[in-house]
Order: structure tokens, then sequence, then C-alpha cells
């Protein structure tokens, strides 16, 4: 018998879950190398949040 466990595929991935997980570790990054606790603002610009009537036309 063959049927042995030789680990996960890693040709199978979440993208979602790869770039939600790629925000979250930006995030500690940056809270760990900050004084204090991150503004609300440090927060979007990390996340690339921009704020409603700041986005770019797309007229």
């Amino acid at each position: 018998m063959d049927d042995v466990f030789s680990g996960p595929d890693l040709r199978v991935h979440d993208r979602v879950a790869l770039d939600e997980i790629e925000l979250y570790a930006e995030l500690v990054i940056a809270a760990s190398s900050s004084d204090g606790p991150l503004s609300q603002d440090e927060v979007d610009a990390i996340l690339g949040v921009v704020p409603e009537g700041d986005e770019p036309s797309t007229l």
C-alpha cells in the first residue's frame, strides 16, 4: 500500500487567506516597532485603506 501521507499539496492554496495573512503580518510588524498604539490613520495606511472622497475618479 502506497497510501503514505507525504504532506500538504503546496500547489493548492487560498489566495484570499494568504493575502489576509500578509496584511496581518504587516500590522504586527508595524505595531511591534511602534512606541505606542497605532492610530487609525496608521492602520488604514498599512492596510491600504483610502478615506472616502480621496479615491481616484473612475470617470
